[in-house]
């Protein structure tokens, strides 16, 4: 008899630049909580929370978070920058 598929927790990797310049990569936010009007955004309240998590157990303070963006994903210029420097 076959199995019954199981439901599968699907997660979307992003890499997480703080304040001080250090990087995570492949941070796990699941997919459930992404898309739709929001697009990524509320994966920067969970990564959030899940700093806050990790800092409270570690007994450190938390980093803040300047940049989120999906794991793979190129940088795209600022344009503005990109006018200024030429």
């Amino acid at each position: 008899m076959a199995k019954k598929p199981s439901p599968r927790t699907e997660f979307v990797l992003f890499d997480v630049i703080y304040e001080d310049g250090t990087q995570r990569s492949n941070r796990k936010v699941p997919g459930e909580l992404l898309g739709g009007l929001d697009g990524d955004k509320p994966a920067l309240g969970f990564l959030i929370e899940q700093d806050r998590e990790i800092a409270e157990k570690s007994g450190r303070a938390p980093l803040g978070i300047k940049t989120v963006r999906r794991s793979g994903q190129k940088d795209k210029p600022n344009v503005k920058e990109w006018k200024r420097s030429a």
